[in-house]
């Protein structure tokens, strides 16, 4: 049993309101991108988790959240999981929630297919708030903590994006001190709704403020993409991957050698 966990990118992130949770009341647009670590399940006598590629640091994991969840709601039999990991941590691409949204999704699929993808949905948003998103993955514009999505009809195939991670961690908590929530502004999905060219002057993710703050180099980079001729450029979730859409495919972008990680998506 094999799947591809895809990875993400936020266009625009509003922090709204404080909650009385503790959390915030945000709205962001996620994007999929045809961009994947590995993930495969095989029945065994004992369970197990194990990794190659990229190494994976702390000792949560959301898989194994994933499977736990899941047998609250199915007895399925003893799994030996295997992650090849190929997307950053701590880079908002959402690597580790998607990691468990199909890890909900491979054992659905082989053991319970009579569940559907909202009642996924309901088992996703208990382990994080952004791995509801990748139950149906594509364009969806998030509000809540980020589990509450609609899709948003937004065509972007024309477009490429160029991804770049120079390794630098950054903790949600990090990212949210020095953030001022507002909710006074245009709404996001209005924002959206405008023609991409427009977005570089008005689509904000409100992290960049304090992330900028501490790691200048990555307003450098975000200046870079616009140099190389990106028609937007941002940092996706509370960082630190940086990245630029592009109106057309492109043969390459010379960076540093800080720069530990580059991609480039078609989308």
């Amino acid at each position: 049993m094999i799947n591809f966990p895809t990875g993400k990118i936020n266009l625009g992130l509003h922090i709204l309101r404080k909650r009385n949770d503790g959390y915030h009341d945000i709205e962001t647009a996620m994007l999929e991108l045809p961009f994947c670590d590995v993930l495969e399940a095989i029945e065994s006598e004992e369970s197990a988790f194990n990794t190659s590629g990229l190494e994976i640091p702390g000792s949560g994991n959301l898989i194994l959240d994933a499977e736990r969840e899941f047998r609250k709601h199915e007895q399925i039999p003893v799994l030996s999981f295997h992650l090849h990991k190929i997307i950053p941590m701590g880079g908002g691409l959402g690597g580790g929630s998607s990691d468990a949204a199909f890890a909900l999704k491979l054992m659905r699929d082989n053991y319970a297919p009579q569940i559907t993808n909202e009642e996924l949905k309901e088992m996703a948003a208990e382990i994080g708030s952004d791995c509801a998103f990748f139950i149906d993955g594509g364009l969806q514009y998030a509000t809540g903590r980020g589990e509450v999505l609609n899709p948003l009809n937004i065509d972007l195939k024309s477009y490429s994006v160029v991804l770049v991670n120079i390794g630098i961690h950054v903790s949600t908590k990090e990212a949210y001190d020095g953030v001022v929530p507002n909710e006074s502004r245009l709404s996001l999905k209005e924002i959206l709704e405008k023609p991409i060219a427009e977005w570089k002057e008005v689509l904000v993710n409100d992290f960049e403020t304090s992330v900028f703050k501490k790691y200048p180099e990555l307003e450098q980079i975000k200046c870079d993409l616009y140099d190389q001729g990106a028609i937007y450029a941002s940092m996706t979730g509370s960082g630190s991957t940086m990245f630029g859409i592009f109106e057309s495919e492109i043969t390459a972008i010379q960076w540093s050698q800080k720069v530990v990680y580059e991609k480039y998506v078609k989308l």
